[in-house]
Protein backbone atom coordinates (compact mmCIF):
# COMPACT_ATOMS: atom_id res chain seq x y z
CA UNK A 1 0.00 0.00 0.00
CA UNK A 2 1.53 3.30 -1.15
CA UNK A 3 0.67 6.66 -2.51
CA UNK A 4 2.35 8.05 -5.31
CA UNK A 5 1.94 10.56 -8.70
CA UNK A 6 -0.94 9.32 -10.51
CA UNK A 7 1.04 8.61 -14.47
CA UNK A 8 -0.62 8.13 -17.87
CA UNK A 9 -1.36 4.07 -17.63
CA UNK A 10 -3.60 5.40 -14.42
CA UNK A 11 -6.07 7.58 -16.05
CA UNK A 12 -8.63 4.81 -16.56
CA UNK A 13 -8.10 3.49 -13.11
CA UNK A 14 -8.52 6.91 -11.80
CA UNK A 15 -11.49 7.82 -14.06
CA UNK A 16 -13.67 4.32 -13.09
CA UNK A 17 -12.87 4.84 -9.29
CA UNK A 18 -14.49 8.55 -9.48
CA UNK A 19 -17.40 6.96 -10.76
CA UNK A 20 -17.48 4.23 -8.37
CA UNK A 21 -16.84 6.18 -5.65
CA UNK A 22 -19.68 8.87 -6.53
CA UNK A 23 -22.15 6.46 -7.13
CA UNK A 24 -21.70 4.72 -3.85
CA UNK A 25 -20.80 8.03 -1.59
CA UNK A 26 -23.42 10.51 -3.27
CA UNK A 27 -26.71 8.77 -4.04
CA UNK A 28 -28.23 9.20 -0.36
CA UNK A 29 -28.31 13.30 -0.94
CA UNK A 30 -27.69 13.95 -4.70
CA UNK A 31 -30.98 12.92 -7.02
CA UNK A 32 -30.85 9.76 -9.43
CA UNK A 33 -30.85 12.52 -12.38
CA UNK A 34 -28.18 14.84 -11.79
CA UNK A 35 -25.91 11.30 -10.40
CA UNK A 36 -26.80 9.89 -13.72
CA UNK A 37 -25.72 12.57 -15.52
CA UNK A 38 -22.48 12.91 -13.56
CA UNK A 39 -21.21 8.97 -13.71
CA UNK A 40 -23.10 8.15 -17.07
CA UNK A 41 -21.42 7.01 -20.18
CA UNK A 42 -21.14 10.06 -21.82
CA UNK A 43 -19.70 11.69 -18.02
CA UNK A 44 -17.22 8.93 -18.21
CA UNK A 45 -15.46 9.75 -21.90
CA UNK A 46 -15.51 13.70 -20.04
CA UNK A 47 -13.81 12.87 -16.63
CA UNK A 48 -11.25 10.41 -18.42
CA UNK A 49 -10.18 13.58 -20.72
CA UNK A 50 -9.85 15.49 -17.94
CA UNK A 51 -7.74 13.55 -16.27
CA UNK A 52 -5.86 12.51 -18.82
CA UNK A 53 -5.42 16.63 -18.99
CA UNK A 54 -4.51 17.27 -15.32
CA UNK A 55 -2.39 14.06 -15.62
CA UNK A 56 -0.26 14.54 -18.64
CA UNK A 57 -0.46 18.87 -18.74
CA UNK A 58 -1.45 20.31 -15.51
CA UNK A 59 -1.92 24.06 -15.45
CA UNK A 60 1.10 24.78 -13.10
CA UNK A 61 4.01 22.09 -11.24
CA UNK A 62 1.69 23.29 -8.09
CA UNK A 63 -1.22 21.25 -9.53
CA UNK A 64 -1.03 17.16 -8.88
CA UNK A 65 -2.84 14.08 -9.49
CA UNK A 66 -1.94 11.25 -6.36
CA UNK A 67 -3.14 8.41 -6.21
CA UNK A 68 -3.03 5.41 -3.45
CA UNK A 69 -2.28 1.82 -4.66
CA UNK A 70 -2.27 -1.29 -3.45
CA UNK A 71 0.49 -3.99 -4.72
CA UNK A 72 -1.64 -7.16 -6.77
CA UNK A 73 0.75 -10.20 -6.70
CA UNK A 74 0.29 -12.91 -9.32
CA UNK A 75 -0.13 -15.93 -7.69
CA UNK A 76 2.18 -18.49 -10.77
CA UNK A 77 2.22 -21.73 -8.83
CA UNK A 78 -0.23 -23.13 -11.13
CA UNK A 79 1.73 -22.02 -14.47
CA UNK A 80 3.81 -24.79 -15.23
CA UNK A 81 0.24 -27.06 -15.87
CA UNK A 82 -1.01 -23.90 -18.52
CA UNK A 83 0.47 -25.47 -21.71
CA UNK A 84 2.53 -28.48 -23.17
CA UNK A 85 5.98 -28.65 -21.33
CA UNK A 86 4.97 -25.94 -18.80
CA UNK A 87 5.30 -22.47 -19.53
CA UNK A 88 8.08 -20.77 -17.13
CA UNK A 89 6.85 -18.18 -14.80
CA UNK A 90 7.69 -14.27 -15.35
CA UNK A 91 10.44 -12.43 -13.85
CA UNK A 92 10.04 -11.22 -10.21
CA UNK A 93 8.96 -7.91 -11.41
CA UNK A 94 6.35 -8.66 -13.77
CA UNK A 95 4.36 -11.05 -10.81
CA UNK A 96 2.87 -7.61 -8.63
CA UNK A 97 1.38 -4.60 -10.67
CA UNK A 98 -0.31 -1.71 -8.59
CA UNK A 99 -3.85 -1.50 -8.31
CA UNK A 100 -5.70 2.08 -8.17
CA UNK A 101 -7.76 2.00 -5.28
CA UNK A 102 -8.23 6.12 -4.66
CA UNK A 103 -7.04 9.31 -5.66
CA UNK A 104 -6.69 13.22 -4.70
CA UNK A 105 -5.43 16.26 -6.44
CA UNK A 106 -4.97 19.88 -5.45
CA UNK A 107 -4.12 23.22 -6.73
CA UNK A 108 -3.55 26.49 -5.95
CA UNK A 109 -7.22 27.89 -4.52
CA UNK A 110 -9.40 29.67 -7.05
CA UNK A 111 -11.67 31.08 -4.55
CA UNK A 112 -11.91 35.38 -5.13
CA UNK A 113 -11.30 35.84 -1.01
CA UNK A 114 -8.03 33.54 -0.81
CA UNK A 115 -5.00 34.24 -1.61
CA UNK A 116 -3.51 30.98 -4.40
CA UNK A 117 0.23 32.18 -2.64
CA UNK A 118 -0.35 30.60 0.47
CA UNK A 119 -3.77 29.27 0.38
CA UNK A 120 -4.29 25.45 -1.47
CA UNK A 121 -7.20 23.73 -2.56
CA UNK A 122 -8.03 19.76 -2.22
CA UNK A 123 -9.80 19.49 -5.44
CA UNK A 124 -10.78 15.64 -4.75
CA UNK A 125 -10.63 12.90 -2.60
CA UNK A 126 -11.67 9.84 -3.31
CA UNK A 127 -11.92 5.94 -2.35
CA UNK A 128 -12.98 3.22 -4.25
CA UNK A 129 -15.67 2.00 -2.36
CA UNK A 130 -14.16 -1.54 -2.21
CA UNK A 131 -11.12 -0.74 -0.47
CA UNK A 132 -12.42 1.97 2.21
CA UNK A 133 -11.31 1.81 5.58
CA UNK A 134 -7.63 0.52 5.08
CA UNK A 135 -5.96 3.91 5.40
CA UNK A 136 -5.64 5.21 1.80
CA UNK A 137 -7.69 8.29 2.76
CA UNK A 138 -5.39 9.13 5.37
CA UNK A 139 -2.67 8.25 3.11
CA UNK A 140 -3.71 10.46 0.61
CA UNK A 141 -4.54 13.10 2.61
CA UNK A 142 -0.82 13.03 3.93
CA UNK A 143 0.70 12.95 0.98
CA UNK A 144 -1.42 16.17 0.16
CA UNK A 145 -0.18 18.04 3.01
CA UNK A 146 3.50 17.22 2.52
CA UNK A 147 3.00 18.29 -0.89
CA UNK A 148 1.87 21.37 -0.10
CA UNK A 149 3.76 22.07 2.50
CA UNK A 150 6.85 21.30 0.14
CA UNK A 151 5.49 24.18 -2.04
CA UNK A 152 5.12 26.68 0.69
CA UNK A 153 1.41 26.95 1.37
CA UNK A 154 0.55 27.28 4.94
CA UNK A 155 -3.78 26.37 4.65
CA UNK A 156 -5.39 24.45 2.50
CA UNK A 157 -9.46 24.60 1.80
CA UNK A 158 -11.54 21.79 0.29
CA UNK A 159 -15.74 21.89 -0.76
CA UNK A 160 -17.95 19.44 0.60
CA UNK A 161 -21.34 18.57 0.05
CA UNK A 162 -23.09 19.20 3.07
CA UNK A 163 -24.98 16.16 3.63
CA UNK A 164 -21.75 13.92 2.66
CA UNK A 165 -21.15 12.98 6.61
CA UNK A 166 -18.50 10.58 6.34
CA UNK A 167 -16.24 13.33 4.29
CA UNK A 168 -17.11 15.60 7.01
CA UNK A 169 -17.07 13.37 9.59
CA UNK A 170 -13.22 11.92 8.30
CA UNK A 171 -11.63 16.03 7.79
CA UNK A 172 -12.84 17.00 10.84
CA UNK A 173 -11.28 14.22 12.84
CA UNK A 174 -7.92 15.33 10.87
CA UNK A 175 -8.32 19.06 11.82
CA UNK A 176 -10.45 20.59 9.43
CA UNK A 177 -13.30 22.74 10.14
CA UNK A 178 -15.84 24.89 8.29
CA UNK A 179 -15.04 28.75 7.37
CA UNK A 180 -18.62 29.91 6.99
CA UNK A 181 -18.01 29.93 3.12
CA UNK A 182 -21.11 27.89 1.27
CA UNK A 183 -22.61 27.61 -1.79
CA UNK A 184 -25.96 26.26 -3.15
CA UNK A 185 -26.12 24.05 -5.80
CA UNK A 186 -29.14 23.51 -8.18
CA UNK A 187 -29.56 19.84 -8.83
CA UNK A 188 -33.80 19.03 -8.88
CA UNK A 189 -33.43 20.54 -5.52
CA UNK A 190 -30.58 22.63 -3.63
CA UNK A 191 -27.87 21.32 -2.60
CA UNK A 192 -25.84 23.00 -0.13
CA UNK A 193 -21.81 22.64 0.09
CA UNK A 194 -19.67 24.12 2.14
CA UNK A 195 -16.11 24.93 2.75
CA UNK A 196 -13.51 23.49 5.72
CA UNK A 197 -10.10 24.62 5.97
CA UNK A 198 -6.79 23.59 7.71
CA UNK A 199 -3.68 25.20 8.57
CA UNK A 200 -0.68 23.47 7.69
CA UNK A 201 1.93 25.63 8.27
Amino acid sequence: MGVRQARLEDVDAVTSTQIRAWKQCYREFIPPGPLEQMTGPAAEKMWRRQWDEAILSPPSPRHRVLVAVERVVMDTDHWSALGPGGILAPPSHERASDRVVGLASHGPAEDPDLYPGTTAELLTLLVDPNHIRRGHGSRLLNATVDHLREDGYSTIVTWVFAENYPMLGFLESAGWGEDMAERVLDMGRPIRMIRLTTDIS
